[in-house]
């Protein structure tokens, strides 16, 4: 079981891996600290993904709907409200698991072999609806409503709280750019200071972003249980052991809750099930057997 579990983490980080070395694989601009403006930069990608790193092809979701939202004039890009609907409608939080480059940057400092290993933060139940009102207040209703004399508003989740951004669109700009580290203010500081608790925590603490503060994971989560891509039990094989949350991050308990909008589907409690109680949409293009919870 170890090992499956072990093979699937692999994999898995693989995965993410390589799709950051796909979406961010702009060498150029790393080395002369510019941001790349090619016509790529049109299209968001699926995860969190500051559009001002220097290696980023692409932009954010986030971000461009933000750029929209404090626009002034109250009207939401449809492009990015559709494209990230369409990715919740049809994968839910799987991107959370393999396609996000923050959520790759906590997973590998969650390895690190130090300090005592613990999933959640304490009030964590209370906690894990923080990224609900990030999402509400931060992405939609305060670019919207709170506007400058010009008649436009502050990406407020951007500009005050996003860790990726800091460390992978802020930092190596500044590094690069002798000018902006001297217009360098309270500002990054305190985006410094944010970005540190949080990488630090991740050392102990399985991805405490994903699980208190991001807005694109609480975007999706939403559609776990009902996207094409979900996870069922076969109630007949499950037998309620508890290893499936045992090795959950973000302890769910699967067997109860497979599409929790917690889940950042990575797989690791299929990998673990000693019955192979946990099925996914693919086992059940055939048809579905009486006794599954869904």
């Amino acid at each position: 079981m170890k090992d499956k579990v072990k093979r699937s983490e692999r994999i898995r980080l693989i995965i993410q891996a390589a799709f950051l070395a796909l979406t961010n694989g702009y060498a150029r601009g790393f080395l002369e600290g510019k941001i790349y403006r090619g016509g790529s930069k049109r299209f968001c990608v699926p995860g969190l993904n500051c559009y001002s790193c220097p290696g980023a092809l692409f932009s954010c979701p986030i971000g461009s709907l933000q750029a929209v939202l404090d626009s002034g004039k109250y009207r939401a890009s449809l492009y990015v409200f559709g494209f990230i609907t369409m990715i919740g409608a049809l994968l839910g939080r799987t991107i959370c698991g393999f396609l996000c480059p923050f959520g790759l940057i906590q997973d590998l400092l969650y390895r690190i072999p130090v300090f005592r290993k613990q999933k959640n933060l304490p009030g964590h139940r209370y906690l894990r609806y923080l990224r609900y009102g990030i999402l509400i207040l931060m992405v939609i209703l305060l670019p919207m409503l709170i506007l400058n004399e010009a008649g436009i508003g502050d990406p407020w989740f951007c500009k005050y709280i996003c860790p990726s951004g800091t460390l992978l669109a802020g930092i190596p700009l500044l590094i690069s750019n002798p000018s902006l580290r001297e217009a360098a203010g309270i500002l990054f500081s305190w985006k410094a200071a944010l970005l540190f608790a949080i990488l630090l925590l991740s050392i102990r603490y399985f991805r405490p972003f994903c699980k208190y503060l991001c807005p694109l994971g609480a975007f999706y989560g939403v559609f776990n249980p009902v996207s094409v891509y979900r996870f069922r039990i076969d109630t007949d094989a499950c037998i309620n052991c508890g290893v499936c949350r045992a090795v959950c991050g973000m302890d769910i308990d699967v067997w109860k809750h497979p599409n929790s909008p917690d889940c950042i589907r990575c797989g690791a409690c299929r990998a673990a099930c000693p019955t192979g109680a946990i099925k996914d949409t693919f086992s059940y293009l055939k048809p579905i057997k009486k006794g599954t919870v869904s």
